[in-house]
């Protein structure tokens, strides 16, 4: 194991890998010849996430040669979000900017989302406004997730889903990722009071490798998003909306009851034979189960916060 290097880089690059072989190398170069324009100090992380081609061993070997370089690898596949905590983890700068490892992000493009930091904001987001995906399978689907993104969270950003971000150091750290949230990590910075701005930057189709994104990657924001939305409004008091529909279903069960108790008296209409009189009955137990449900929720969050937490993942060694 490599020891790190004593001087506290600035930045940290931060770059989760699965399965990019062929991108490795050229990613890496193309880092090292943007910083070499920068008065910035600096270390690359690369996340090696359980890969099965030959990354870790290139990894390995630019990691000997080079100290600003640091790789940890997963011992299985753990998923881009696990990647970028372990990258949060590990990382020591004052300003951690994550990017692909697929050559499409431009590492030009650091020292101005560096230039933004220093000028106050806490998120840089880059955005895409030239994207070099396929436009029915990626960028239309896309461009959908990120305008419903907004409308739910009231965070406006064109582009959530691009890697290229910059995060100061100490607002970055106060973000417990976990699950697929990855691209909503802007959306978790605002939670904790951190100002965001969105820039311009480049895009460069994919050269090598296959892209680990697909159409069903939408859906899975969708599932996301309600997800994000529930832990942003109600994460410290969830019987608020339980509870709040269960009150609401015991309303609807009085309105129904009042109706069934009405026909018998005014239309002599029999009350076992009343549908109404089903709903009624099933109205008040969903009522009470949901209630009862937002109370075990409120168990269940205060356990949670008092809770030791544990990373994501699991790391097989650290060079």
């Amino acid at each position: 194991m490599k020891a790190r290097r004593a001087k506290k880089p600035y930045l940290s690059i931060v770059l989760p890998v699965y399965n990019e072989e062929e991108n490795i190398l050229p990613q890496y170069q193309h880092i090292i010849e943007a910083m070499k324009k920068t008065p910035y100090t600096y270390e690359i992380i690369f996340v090696d996430d359980g890969s099965s081609d030959n990354s870790f061993k290139l990894l390995e070997a630019i990691a000997k040669k080079d100290s600003h370089v640091h790789v940890v690898q997963f011992r299985r596949n753990f998923g881009q979000t696990a990647a970028m905590a372990a990258g949060i983890d590990y990382s020591k700068g004052d300003i951690i900017i994550f990017m692909d490892s697929d050559l499409q992000n431009d590492a030009n493009d650091i020292p101005l989302l560096v230039t933004k930091i220093e000028e106050g904001y806490d998120v840089v987001s880059g955005w895409r406004k030239n994207r070099q995906d396929k436009l029915l399978s990626r960028t239309i689907p896309s461009r959908i997730a990120n305008w419903l993104i907004a409308k739910v969270t009231g965070v406006y950003l064109h582009d959530l889903g691009c890697s290229l971000k910059a995060y100061r150091g100490e607002i970055i750290r106060q973000v417990n990722l976990y699950g697929e949230m990855h691209r909503f990590i802007p959306v978790h910075a605002s939670w904790i009071g951190a100002s965001i701005v969105e820039v311009p930057v480049a895009h460069h189709p994919r050269k090598f490798g296959k892209s680990k994104y697909g159409i069903k990657r939408t859906f899975k924001v969708l599932i996301d998003l309600a997800t994000v939305k529930f832990m942003g409004s109600y994460s410290t008091k969830p019987n608020y909306i339980f509870g709040g529909i269960g009150l609401i279903l015991l309303v609807c069960s009085i309105v129904s009851g009042v109706a069934v108790i009405a026909m018998k008296l005014f239309l002599n209409h029999s009350m076992i034979r009343n549908p109404l009189l089903l709903l009624t009955v099933m109205l008040i137990i969903l009522g009470i189960m949901f209630i009862l449900l937002g109370i075990l929720a409120e168990i269940m969050i205060r356990i949670y916060h008092e809770s030791q937490k544990l990373p994501p993942y699991r790391v097989k060694r650290y060079l």
